[in-house]
């Protein structure tokens, strides 16, 4: 079983085997085929680009853009969350300088969770579902270049992702206890003690 987590020696970052003897070579032999492919390629060296020119000096939001016009898109499709409008609106403002950009809420196209027995938040309501497959349906219909989650609760996010015709990064992850700073779990002592 492969355990990369617990290497000492990272013998693969100097190009070497495995210091732990998994044989990769299959694997690499299928993606190098991959990487023949010219969107494949062409991602893979434009990300190379963004982080060798500008490693440490760019946020997330300026690799953004700078990937997307280093792969000459034009237009960029927003999964947004409803509880993530003002963060959306801003978004858009700035990707609108330089890009054409369109937006789907989560709940655009959302039914009555009763319709397929979905948990409600609070029983005594009227709740309508988020329909992430929808979303990627209609960013779909915009023929979309680059679609961007922000805030996409779990398993609407991978939905998402799975129904996108375009390829997909995530801007914001949504969590809703630590303002959408995921990290800050793992950084916090006194909330890995809930875990650990």
């Amino acid at each position: 079983m492969i355990d990369c987590s617990t290497c000492k020696t990272n013998q693969c970052y100097h190009g070497k085997e495995c210091a732990k003897g998994y044989d990769f070579t299959k694997y690499k032999n299928i993606s190098n085929e991959e990487y023949k492919k010219q969107e494949n390629i062409k991602i893979l060296k434009t990300a190379s680009k963004i982080e060798a020119e500008h490693y440490m000096k760019w946020t997330r939001l300026e690799e953004i853009i700078g990937f997307c016009k280093d792969m000459d898109y034009r237009k960029i499709g927003i999964a947004m969350c409803v509880g993530l409008v003002e963060e959306v609106c801003t978004l858009k403002k700035i990707l609108s300088k330089d890009f054409t950009v369109v937006d789907i809420c989560c709940k655009s196209c959302g039914f009555d969770k009763n319709e397929f027995n979905v948990p409600h938040i609070k029983s005594d309501r009227y709740e309508a579902t988020c329909n992430p497959i929808a979303q990627a349906l209609i960013l779909n219909g915009e023929k979309t270049d680059l679609n961007i989650i922000v805030g996409l609760c779990i398993g609407h996010d991978i939905l998402f992702t799975k129904y996108s015709e375009a390829p997909v990064t995530t801007f914001i992850v949504k969590d809703r206890v630590l303002g959408h700073n995921t990290a800050a779990s793992l950084y916090s002592k006194y909330y890995l003690r809930k875990f650990l």
